[in-house]
């Protein structure tokens, strides 16, 4: 995954802007034909992100909304916030990282003005099933959640 730079368990991005790593993973995911060389792409993406810890692995750091297992947490450093995320499943493991790809490592502004609108304009939300298109807005509203607390 060419996007994102690792700090264990957090993501760091070396997009510059959200807008980059959105328009980044648009070009990645317009090299595929079809849709499940985009799938494989996205698991793919998920296989990369660093170990959650299974301490986390929670209520407490679960997502609401989703149809399998996501736990999301957040950390706070020189006024960025970075996230590390995970899921039961292998798909929407990749989902994980793509959105994390988009906001880990933005300051809150940044995040809050990052619509997940995106996930539509990529196509995402209406090439998964509808409870895996819920799903992974939910996990974009938990994160912009984080950012406004």
């Amino acid at each position: 995954m060419s996007g994102v730079a690792i700090m264990a368990p957090w993501v760091q991005n070396v997009d510059d802007t959200a807008s980059d790593a959105i328009e980044a993973i648009r070009e990645e995911l317009a090299l595929f034909d079809d849709w499940m060389d985009r799938y494989e792409y996205i698991i793919e993406m998920g296989r990369n992100l660093p170990a959650f810890p299974s301490a986390w692995q929670n209520d407490a750091h679960r997502v609401p909304g989703c149809q399998s297992q996501v736990w999301l947490e957040a950390h706070e450093e020189d006024g960025k916030l970075f996230f590390a995320g995970a899921s039961d499943a292998a798909i929407v493991n990749g989902l994980v990282a793509l959105l994390l790809r988009v906001y880990s490592g933005r300051d809150r502004a940044e995040i809050e003005a990052t619509d997940p609108g995106f996930l539509h304009d990529l196509g995402l939300v209406k090439a998964l099933s509808t409870n895996r298109g819920n799903g992974v807005e939910a996990m974009a509203q938990a994160i912009r959640s984080r950012a406004r607390a």
